[in-house]
């Protein structure tokens, strides 16, 4: 067989059995991808002394500067939940925008406080508050809900220090500040057209009942909740911070003598460490915890990281696999010679694997795993903007085989038989404008 052929077929071959052992067999996504990263070194001939070295390499590679950001954005987000800052956040927007905009504040907040957290875990933290506002806007509650869901699925992949999009960052070697400011350029106007637009326009045919056991919740005391403009200030703070990095680069000398404290304080481990303190505080201790209090919900906290972390771990090891066993230059040459361009082919790759895999941290890892190697094609393209379009193309095709589909379903309570046109549809729609936008501002900044 041709060696080109050869080495797309290992490649093509250790993806499926990744798939077939995560559907089929239900086996961890860790376990998956390790498995396939011993099936393509044995296959393509890799030295043994080489193969563990190669998976340390890829797994320290992701997790040396990823775990510290996962672990403070944990912190970040148990703090916005024993507060009530999410819920303050909410309010207020809500009281500045208008009930009967319910929708667009619903999706201004997930937008915010989805920055620091996983999916599941901004659902778990805004539902309650979602049901709030609907029974208080009558509002249809597909719309809101819609606008909730669509907005926390775009900032979990296109929107650094979000650790998804943090780790294909890193991979890709991108400026983390443009990546902020590209995500956002690219994410708000998908998150509007794929969440309160669409869902407005699904509202007159589709009609979601409120589940009965939120009926009749009530809202915390507006005296038991954090300022409004701390509370915000704390949230975006990291992004502050390193979107101010990159324009202070953009103008100043890079030799000047500030900018080492530029470069420290806008490095996202640093911007996230402040954040975090600074949640203990407002979030924490102003709000009547003691230090032994915020002890514990931080190891809360920390405890569904672990999943996370594995499973970044494992897919780092994947694309570095690939790139030491030589199917990474064999990529470069097959995907370089097909006239298109790199930023469709990372958008392609991305909600590809997506639909097939289901987990979005997955697809955008083994994405920037593919699309590496033909970066050093065009030396001129920016990797932030490659970065957005693996993101943008896996927020769309959630279905059965992602586990936020199922989270979202039983969560909102939304049938079996109507999930399909609400988020399938919804994250899909996203996914599309995603990459009109990307290949928009790639004109514009390119």
């Amino acid at each position: 067989m041709d060696h080109t052929l050869y080495m797309l077929a290992v490649l093509g071959i250790s993806i499926l059995i990744i798939i077939v052992l995560s559907i089929k067999f239900r086996i961890h996504a860790f376990i998956s991808l390790l498995g396939s990263c011993f099936i393509i070194a044995f296959a393509t001939g890799m030295p043994l002394d080489k193969i563990a070295k190669s998976i340390e390499t890829g797994m320290g590679g992701t997790l040396g500067f990823l775990a510290p950001i996962l672990a403070l954005g944990a912190i970040i987000g148990k703090m916005m939940e024993i507060s009530g800052g999410a819920e303050k956040l909410s309010n207020t927007i809500v009281g500045i925008i208008g009930k009967s905009r319910a929708a667009w504040a619903m999706m201004i907040v997930a937008y915010i406080c989805g920055i620091p957290v996983f999916l599941q875990v901004g659902i778990v933290l805004l539902t309650p508050i979602l049901f709030c506002i609907v029974l208080e806007s009558k509002q249809p509650l597909i719309k809101v809900a819609l606008s909730m869901v669509t907005a926390l699925t775009v900032v979990h992949c296109i929107v650094p220090p979000h650790p998804a999009a943090m780790a294909i960052t890193l991979s890709l070697k991108a400026d983390v500040g443009k990546v902020i400011f590209y995500g956002l350029l690219v994410g708000i106007p998908a998150t509007a057209i794929a969440g309160p637009l669409y869902g407005g326009w699904l509202a007159k045919k589709l009609t979601l009942e409120l589940p009965e056991k939120y009926c009749s919740i009530k809202p915390t005391p507006i005296d038991k909740l954090p300022a409004f403009s701390v509370t915000l200030f704390t949230i975006l703070l990291p992004l502050l911070l390193m979107i101010g990095k990159t324009i202070i680069e953009l103008f100043a000398d890079k030799n000047a003598a500030y900018m080492p404290v530029v470069n420290f304080i806008g490095n996202p481990i640093t911007a996230l460490f402040l954040a975090a303190v600074l949640s203990y505080y407002i979030m924490g201790i102003k709000q009547g915890n003691s230090l032994g209090d915020l002890a514990k919900y931080t190891e809360s906290a920390m405890g569904p990281m672990a999943t996370i972390i594995l499973v970044i771990g494992a897919a780092g090891a994947f694309n570095r696999v690939i790139l030491d066993c030589g199917i990474g230059e064999v990529l470069k040459q097959v995907l370089t010679a097909i006239q298109i361009s790199p930023l469709i082919m990372a958008w392609l790759i991305a909600i590809v694997m997506r639909f097939s895999i289901g987990s979005a941290t997955v697809a955008m890892m083994t994405a920037a795993g593919f699309i590496t190697p033909v970066l050093a094609v065009y030396p001129n393209l920016d990797p932030a903007l490659v970065a957005v379009a693996i993101g943008a193309g896996a927020i769309g095709a959630s279905q059965v085989t992602d586990p936020g589909f199922w989270f979202v379903k039983e969560s909102l309570g939304i049938p079996m038989n109507k999930m399909f046109m609400t988020y399938t549809a919804a994250t899909s729609i996203a996914a599309v404008i995603g990459l009109a936008g990307v290949l928009l501002l790639a004109q514009v900044v390119g």
